[in-house]
């Protein structure tokens, strides 16, 4: 018997079959057609720059840094061309056995290695890399017989940054270094980031740091088109780099090696400026360091020379330091003096060679005392006993507030990084300054030594040069600014720093002068006079002892018993001509002893250089860097003799 099949219920299988098929089908096509809509539509703009990414590459062009010139447009910091050995590691399959036959070539170190590696986590397959730097013409003979060996490796001219003069003003221009974890996360963090592609080095220290955005210039960008693999085809844009402005000095570096010279081996700060306008003509911190080491990363042997040298070459004394005034702090004792009615100029003191105060007695430097003492007399001869006494009269609190209208134990606001604000006691201070009560507590005995620039007075040379400055120019205080004006790259426009006074006069006229007139006398017939016999111009001027530690009662100071480190620091200040002052300055030359005999004969050269025009003769700078000549001897030299770039004599 033969069974018939269903052929309407076949074809109704069949039918719901191909429906459910087709269902299928269209939903799939529904998908692929929504994502594709999705994809072309609305992430298109997203996509295609994806694309475009894959496809080119934006290369920074480093800008030139800019030049460093002082005032008469010597250059103190610029840049210069040196070959590199380059490395393009999306061109190289190995790229370790690369390196490793490139070492039998030319000396690669571990440090070029290290460094290498570094950059190499930090940048693009498609960047090239230095692997060495500063080679030799003979290294690039030698590469460029065997470069055939070496595809993706290459030679190629980079600008390296200089400093001609080495060791002079390194504290005033700087240094550029690499950028460390530190910097490059407060880069990422700034509007700056995008300017800092491509850059391995920043201003460290100095000008180089303060007048960083001035210096650095705009980052240019390649747009290249890269393979799939990520090696450069060509160049399809180019937005060339602006290279940095010029940053002009108001030091002149020919007087800054003087004093450097005239320091000799010895340790100290001087600050030299013009009382008119705050221009820095000076800035002097020795011993000095070679910012040269520093620009491709300084070795660990120089670092642990530098860092660990009990005569911190590091430290810039004149911005950092802190010493106690010493005696340069008697005329403006004496001026807050006349301020507040506590003195007249005619009022004497008589000098037995001592103050008592309850139990203690406080000495003055000449035995027997200095009789009958006004106030001319008092700063000329240098009386201690006649500042105790004022500082007894005047209080505390009453030398803090005259004392800190001159700026003392306060910022001047100089236009570089890191200046501290020294300490200029007062009871405020003295209560925040200690946690138990009888510190807090400030005693009346304390006051005395404050008078002769002792006790807690700490002070940096910037600030008493910035007072002394002051004081030359008639009580009006002149922002110091070591920056003259900043010249456009493209313009050639110079911007001039602002000269603007610091507000009125703050202090009397007929008060100024008298102080005027009897720190002329300390040049005439006073401590310094020595230094300035024969001068061709009048000056004012004051010298100073300070103490390091404290010498006992019934001791006596004898510096030849007194290890070295704890000797009296000599420091001086002075300003000239004294009718109309062009240049004041403050200085110290640490443990050295009196500064009428090694800080006062530094000044006398610097006037000379400055108001006369003469260099002081080859036997006159040894003996003063022996602190064996205190007016000048020899034959002066005009400035026009001096050779430059600078040479010993």
């Amino acid at each position: 018997m033969t069974e018939l099949r269903n052929i309407e219920a076949d074809l109704s299988r069949f039918r719901t079959r191909v429906l459910v098929a087709s269902v299928a089908v269209l939903v799939c096509f529904l998908l692929v057609a929504s994502r594709l809509a999705y994809l072309q539509i609305v992430r298109h703009e997203d996509l295609l720059e994806q694309a475009e990414n894959n496809r080119t590459a934006i290369v920074p062009v480093v800008p030139n840094r800019g030049l460093i010139l002082d005032r008469n447009g010597i250059v103190l910091a610029s840049n210069y061309s040196a070959y590199t050995l380059e490395v393009t590691p999306s061109r190289i399959a190995n790229l370790e056995q690369t390196i490793e036959e490139l070492s039998q070539v030319m000396e690669i170190t571990a440090r070029d290695r290290r460094r290498f590696k570094k950059l190499l986590e930090e940048s693009k397959s498609f960047e090239s890399l230095p692997l060495r730097t500063r080679l030799s013409d003979e290294e690039v003979a030698k590469f460029a017989a065997q470069r055939f060996r070496f595809p993706g490796v290459d030679i190629k001219a980079r600008l390296f940054r200089s400093y001609p003069y080495g060791e002079l003003a390194s504290h005033v221009i700087g240094y550029i270094g690499r950028i460390n974890p530190a910097e490059k996360e407060k880069l990422d963090d700034s509007d700056d980031q995008a300017n800092y592609r491509g850059t391995e080095y920043i201003g460290k220290l100095g000008v180089e740091q303060s007048f960083e955005t001035q210096l650095h210039g705009v980052t240019g960008v390649d747009s290249v088109e890269t393979s799939a693999g990520g090696r450069a085809m060509r160049k399809l844009a180019s937005s060339p780099a602006t290279p940095g402005n010029t940053v002009k000095l108001s030091i002149d570096i020919k007087l800054q090696h003087l004093i450097e010279e005239l320091f000799g081996e010895r340790r100290g700060a001087l600050v030299a400026m013009d009382p008119k306008t705050g221009e820095i003509l000076a800035f002097v911190s020795k011993p000095t360091f070679d910012p040269n080491l520093f620009v491709e990363g300084i070795d660990s042997d120089n670092w642990q020379t530098l860092n660990e040298s009990p005569d911190k070459p590091l430290l810039n004394r004149a911005l950092r330091g802190t010493y106690p005034p010493g005696s340069t702090y008697k005329p403006f004792m004496a001026l807050a003096a006349l301020e507040t009615g506590t003195r007249t100029p005619e009022q004497s003191i008589s000098d037995p060679g001592f103050f008592m105060f309850g139990n203690h007695r406080f000495r003055d430097d000449k035995e027997g005392g200095h009789g009958r003492v006004n106030m001319y007399q008092s700063i000329v001869q240098s009386c201690d006993t006649y500042y105790y006494m004022l500082a007894n009269d005047l209080g505390v609190d009453t030398i803090h507030e005259q004392m800190q209208r001159f700026g003392f134990g306060e910022l001047t606001g100089i236009d570089i990084f890191g200046e501290v604000r020294g300490l200029l006691p007062s009871t405020e201070w003295k209560r925040k300054a200690y946690k138990r009560a009888d510190q807090q507590k400030w005693y009346a005995g304390e006051t005395i030594s404050l008078g002769i620039g002792q006790g807690y007075n700490n002070f940096t040379m910037l600030q008493l040069a910035s007072a002394t400055a002051t004081l030359a120019n008639n009580g009006i205080k002149m922002k110091p600014h070591l920056v003259k004006e900043v010249v456009d790259v493209l313009t050639h426009t110079p911007t001039s720093t602002t000269r603007e006074a610091m507000g009125q006069a703050i202090a009397k006229a007929e008060h100024i002068a008298v102080i005027k007139n009897a720190l002329m006398g300390v040049n005439i017939e006073g401590t310094s006079a020595a230094a300035f016999r024969g001068a061709g111009y009048t000056s004012g001027g004051k010298t100073g002892t300070a103490q390091v530690v404290q010498i006992k009662q019934n001791e006596k100071y004898i510096a030849s018993r007194v290890d070295e480190r704890l000797r009296d620091h000599a420091l001086f200040t002075a300003f000239a001509p004294a009718e109309e002052p062009q240049i004041a300055l403050a200085m110290v030359v640490e443990n050295a002893g009196f500064g009428s005999q090694n800080a006062a004969p530094i000044a006398r050269r610097i006037f000379d250089y400055w108001l006369l025009k003469q260099y002081p003769s080859v036997e006159d700078i040894a003996a003063v860097q022996k602190a064996q000549a205190t007016a000048p001897i020899g034959t002066p030299r005009a400035l026009t003799e001096i050779p430059w770039p600078p040479v010993s004599p």
